[in-house]
């Protein structure tokens, strides 16, 4: 057998291994002697050799640097031997559609990257058809932006195409300006084409190196990427690590991922700030800028200038300084194909990103959309968990879940509480914790000792029942002791206690068939079993409404149960209370709104009604106390739901007189002082039928006084620590329990304030009554006789008193005192005992014979309350 040089030996046996050649292969080794069998291995070992150090090369972080210095020594001596003043190689870039070169720059001398297009100017020409022009004037393919960029001027040019070894251009050689300034001749171009060919082979080789040591670095980055990125759910994690992968991964300066958040149309990311310590977070608008534009379009953008991109925004470069050159922005999607992020590289720090660049980015972008997609989920997962538990803690019901044995999983304060536990111990330490884990795993009906909790919840895991069962009763004991009464060990002890002290709590329910004796249920299992008598355990009672729910999976079957206990003790204990000051309505809004409706003080706009029955003393002097009780009874009872009809709350009972508030502790539906008159009214009515009763049963009839008055209040609880009364406080109070007096005055049963007949002037018949200034009380108000509503029609005989009382009341204002007691008299002789028109008489005849002074206002102040 005749053996191939070195170098093909391994393509030989390669070819000679293809199907159905192997036998070929074994039959020419079979004849071999040893001697040519040894030569063939070392042939193949030498072969193998250079595969090792080319693997090596490929390895090796600094080929980038050796292949530049190749390229820089061969365009070196290519100007020395054919004498050219300036020799620039470019190299085609059949990706972008470009040549590019590093050129020294003037005075730094470090290397500049430039580039042209591959159809441009005279390289470009060269490269497109492959063949050479040598120029010695003018050209029309000359490009004076190139020659600007090359920093040189031009006066001949030779340059000259380089082929691989598939006769493809690979580079462009440029030489200008030949010694002695003479055009570059044919014996230029002969010599140029005697290494042309080994220049192909190298640049081509050096090419092929590069290509695959970028692959295999950017092969090895994104296996380092892929199980980094699967190391952290963390969502913030997992961002730090995708931009430094990818960074790393590209060769870039900088990279950022934003996330997409499509709900508020934004791209956000957290980058580190000055310190590199603390994350700060950074948002843009989705259809903004080249991330915005790849987020809004879904398509990847690299551009190679990005000062010649409208869609970048230099402003950031110059308030930083640094120089943004080119950027690969690429969209992330996620398993749905759902676009989540964009990558952002910036500044390739070799050249540009190409195609290759492009693929392995698209290739890392579907990891990190992995990852991230996983994190995000995580993340909404760690919310929900959160978020199920604020509001399972968050909930005033006792809530208790249980699993399919009943056993308890999870419980709330709220049913911590219930249950009477003292989250806080005598030392004040929270112990919550350690009633949940003394609770967790125990069959809820063993701590709740509620009838028939058991069935019911077994019903509803076994069949997926759902019960509610209102009004329960639950008992359970609340025991202080010392610890070692119970022989309890120290560490059982800090269970109950949270501390390690001898002082303990003890929980436990009624036994079942003995009342008197109580079954601890807080003391660990391993404890020995103790019974407590009923006499040293302070009972807590409560009344519940007890819901029994499943809990259910995805596919709707049973996988726990949910046990609601909703506390209506203090409901039961406040309705009975409330009831008996507000109307149903309104107590069952208060009710709602719980103790803060009634605790916190407000100042409110309302009406205040004040009633008191004239003569009480002498009406009652004959009367037993027993009758003087039913008597009151009696009448407060229709009076009570005269205020109640009309939506007023019962502030207080004032011996015989009764206060209401229109407006409070809720506002109304309506004008409270319109309900306020209206309430009035009906006491009005009530009190002619209770005296009509009372006529029938031969006993003396009862008359009342009504003062009503409207303003701003504080009203709320208002008393000691020992006993509080809802009540309300101010200006109003005072004027209307006034009012009530002053109708004493003028024999009227209703009055109202200026302030409440503004509120509902065109709804009720009134009498400008007179201008007063109230006992206590320097600021002077118009109060106005309530005649009725305006839904009844006033009769002939009552109009006409009324106008003639009130052309009286101006004269007698103008101090035209002879006309007022005409009129005056003229309204008297309708109504001869009308008690406000001989007040004014008696007043106005004074005035005449006594003027009154120049100050009068025709105010008159009230001596008694």
């Amino acid at each position: 057998m005749a053996l191939l040089s070195t170098g093909s030996v391994l393509a030989t046996l390669s070819e000679l291994t293809q199907v159905n050649r192997t036998q070929s292969l074994l039959s020419r080794v079979k004849d071999l002697s040893v001697s040519e069998f040894v030569c063939l291995l070392d042939f193949i070992t030498a072969e193998f050799q250079q595969f090792i150090r080319a693997i090596e090369l490929i390895n090796n972080e600094a080929l980038e640097n050796m292949l530049e210095k190749v390229l820089e020594a061969i365009t070196l001596k290519i100007g020395q031997i054919l004498e050219a003043e300036h020799t620039t190689i470019f190299l085609v870039d059949h990706d972008k559609g470009q040549l590019w070169s590093k050129i020294p720059e003037k005075n730094t001398h470090k290397p500049v990257e430039i580039r042209t297009p591959i159809n441009l100017g005279i390289p470009g020409h060269v490269a497109s058809t492959g063949e050479f022009l040598n120029i010695t004037s003018a050209h029309p393919l000359f490009s004076s932006d190139l020659e600007k960029q090359m920093g040189y001027k031009m006066h001949s040019i030779l340059c000259m195409p380089v082929f691989s070894s598939k006769n493809q251009v690979v580079a462009v050689v440029q030489l200008a300006n030949k010694a002695g300034d003479v055009p570059f001749n044919c014996e230029d171009e002969e010599c140029f084409q005697d290494f042309a060919s080994s220049i192909g082979i190298i640049l081509e080789s050096c090419q092929s190196f590069y290509v695959a040591a970028r692959n295999q670095r950017g092969a090895a980055a994104l296996l380092r990427a892929t199980q980094t990125l699967g190391q952290s759910l963390d969502l913030e994690v997992t961002l730090q690590i995708v931009m430094e992968q990818a960074r790393i991964l590209m060769q870039a300066d900088r990279s950022t991922l934003f996330l997409y958040r499509k709900e508020m149309q934004q791209l956000w990311t957290k980058v580190a700030a000055a310190d590199g310590q603390t994350m700060m977070e950074i948002r843009i608008s989705s259809n903004r800028g080249i991330a915005g534009y790849v987020a809004s379009t879904g398509k990847g953008l690299n551009i190679t200038d990005a000062y010649k991109d409208p869609r970048f925004d230099p402003t950031t470069d110059a308030k930083t300084g640094y120089e943004t050159r080119n950027i690969l922005c690429l969209p992330v999607f996620n398993s749905a194909n759902e676009l989540i992020g964009v990558t952002q590289l910036i500044n390739k720090q070799q050249g540009y990103f190409t195609a290759s660049d492009e693929e392995f980015m698209r290739a890392f972008n579907i990891q990190a959309g992995i990852a991230l997609e996983n994190a995000r989920l995580f993340e909404n997962v760690l919310l929900e968990k959160q978020y199920q538990k604020d509001i399972l803690q968050s909930l005033s019901n006792a809530v208790i879940s249980t699993d399919m044995e009943g056993k308890i999983v999870t419980i709330n304060d709220a049913a911590l509480a219930l249950l009477g536990c003292p989250t806080a111990d005598v030392h004040g330490k929270n112990n919550k914790h350690l009633w949940e884990q003394n609770l967790i795993e125990r069959l809820v009906w063993e701590v709740v000792p509620i009838e028939n909790l058991q069935t019911r919840l077994e019903d509803s895991l076994k069949t997926g029942a759902k019960h509610f069962v209102p009004e329960q009763s639950l008992t359970v004991g609340l025991y202080h002791v010392k610890s070692e009464e119970l022989g309890v060990k120290s560490q059982e002890s800090e269970v109950a206690s949270g501390e390690n002290t001898n002082e303990t709590y003890i929980l436990a329910m009624r036994d079942r068939v003995y009342p008197n004796i109580f079954i601890p249920w807080n003391i660990p299992l391993a404890s020995k079993p103790i019974l407590l008598n009923a006499t040293s355990v302070k009972p807590i009672e409560r009344s519940v409404n007890l819901t029994v729910n499943p809990l259910t999976n995805p596919e709707g079957g049973v996988r726990g149960g949910l046990v609601v206990l909703e506390d209506i003790s203090q409901e039961k204990r406040m309705k009975t209370t409330m009831y008996r000051y507000l109307t149903p309505r309104v107590a069952e809004q208060v009710m709602a709104l719980g103790d803060d409706a009634l605790m916190v003080g407000e100042r409110k706009e309302v009406t205040i009604l004040f009633s008191d029955i004239r003569g009480y003393t002498t009406l009652t002097e004959n009367l037993g106390a027993a009758e003087v009780v039913s008597l009151l009874n009696q009448y407060f009872e229709t009076m009570v739901e005269a205020v109640f009809n009309h939506e007023g709350t019962l502030d207080k009972f004032i011996g015989d007189a009764l206060m209401a508030v229109f407006g409070a502790p809720l506002p109304l539906t309506e004008n409270h002082a319109w309900k306020a008159v209206q309430a009035a009214l009906d006491m009005r009515h009530r009190l002619a039928e209770f005296n009509r009763r009372r006529i029938v049963q031969e006993q003396p009839q009862i008359h009342i006084g009504i003062g009503i008055s409207s303003g701003e209040v504080v009203s709320g609880n208002i008393g000691s620590q020992k006993r509080m009364d809802y009540t309300v406080i101010g200006d109003g109070v005072n004027l209307s329990s006034r009012l009530e007096g002053v109708t004493k005055e003028y024999h009227c049963d209703i009055i109202l304030s200026e302030f409440t007949y503004q509120l509902c002037s065109d709804r009720i018949w009134v009498r400008a009554l007179d201008k007063i200034r109230v006992k206590g009380k320097y600021q002077a108000v118009n109060v106005y006789e309530l005649i009725g509503d305006r839904n009844t029609p006033l009769d002939d005989s009552t109009h006409e008193f009324l106008s003639h009382y009130q052309d009286a009341r101006v004269a007698y204002l103008s101090g035209d005192f002879s006309t007022a007691i005409a009129y005056f008299e003229a309204a008297k002789k309708i109504r001869p005992k009308d008690q406000a028109v001989s007040i004014h008489l008696e007043r106005t005849r004074n005035y005449l014979k006594q003027p009154p002074p120049d100050s009068w206002d025709g105010v008159w102040t009230m001596l008694r309350k």
